[in-house]
């Protein structure tokens, strides 16, 4: 399966199927405390202000098709933050389980690395899906804390796990 997979910069045309994707996961799921679905022009706008930037969209691509999108926000806005950002991994239904998501995260970090970005923040809600901690925890990612009943969603108050990576700079 993996030959017939890839992780590659995102483009415009990749965002109806993203949008796709992460519909999924505000109507079902908690993994995201958005309550109402991004449209395609939101999509838009989030790709245009993460791109320009400079920071990475990947998507991991299955036999052509989109089947999860992974990419990188500023963590704060006050310039002293310009080199943390937050990591956000998301994958089709049918797509999980086939290690696209390692393949994602990888291919983010050394995206990051490349653009001389210090520390990676994720932000997981506590689910009780243990696959996102697991998956950050084994690139490196340190638990940094817990925020408890921060998020309500499907009539459940939830928490959130935050974790941290430092990033070393590219040897020259």
């Amino acid at each position: 399966m993996l030959e017939r997979s890839s992780v590659r910069a995102g483009t415009p045309g990749d965002l109806p199927a993203v949008t796709e994707i992460y519909g999924h996961y505000v109507r079902d799921t908690v993994a995201t405390f958005e309550l109402r679905e991004p449209d395609l022009a939101e999509w838009h706008r989030r790709f245009d202000a993460i791109t320009a930037a400079g920071l990475p969209f990947l998507v991991a691509e299955d036999d052509g098709r989109v089947a999860g999108y992974a990419y990188c926000a500023p963590w704060k806005q006050r310039p002293a933050y310009r080199q943390t950002v937050e990591n956000s991994i998301y994958l089709a239904p049918w797509a999980l389980g086939r290690g696209l998501g390692g393949r994602l995260l990888d291919a983010l970090l050394a995206a990051c690395r490349s653009r001389d970005l210090r520390e990676v923040i994720a932000v997981i809600a506590d689910s009780g899906n243990p696959s996102s901690p697991a998956l950050h925890r084994s690139r490196g990612f340190a638990d940094a804390g817990r925020l408890h009943r921060v998020g309500y969603k499907h009539d459940r108050w939830i928490d959130t796990i935050l974790m941290q990576l430092s990033l070393e700079p590219e040897p020259a």
